[in-house]
């Protein structure tokens, strides 16, 4: 696990992209108070996640609106048909760690 920033850089309802050994992570503070960490690329236009809008446990993408499940990576809303990673997250003594081994099994 790689220590990425503090819970309280990513206010509930946000999203940040974060570098994390060389990927880039989309690191999310769900409306319910979990984070998330995902691909930061869209896998239908390749643009950044963390620019998009948090909604429950979903992440939707800025530019044509498709719509990711936090949870499993699996696409909720069209136009995107294939997931994008999910990566295991752990919060400690109130910082956030991020694991690059994807949990749902999808690979960059």
């Amino acid at each position: 696990m790689i220590r990425i920033c503090s819970t309280e850089d990513v206010p509930k309802g946000t999203a940040i992209s974060a570098a994390v050994d060389g990927a880039q992570i989309a690191l999310v503070h769900a409306e319910d108070g979990s984070f998330h960490a995902v691909y930061d690329e869209c896998s239908h236009a390749a643009v950044a996640l963390s620019e998009g809008e948090v909604d429950g446990c979903t992440l939707e993408c800025w530019l044509h609106g498709s719509r990711f499940d936090l949870r499993t990576g699996e696409p909720t809303g069209l136009p995107a048909t294939e997931p994008v990673p999910v990566y295991p997250v752990e919060v400690r003594d109130g910082d956030i760690y991020v694991s690059l081994t994807p949990s749902n099994g999808v690979t960059r």
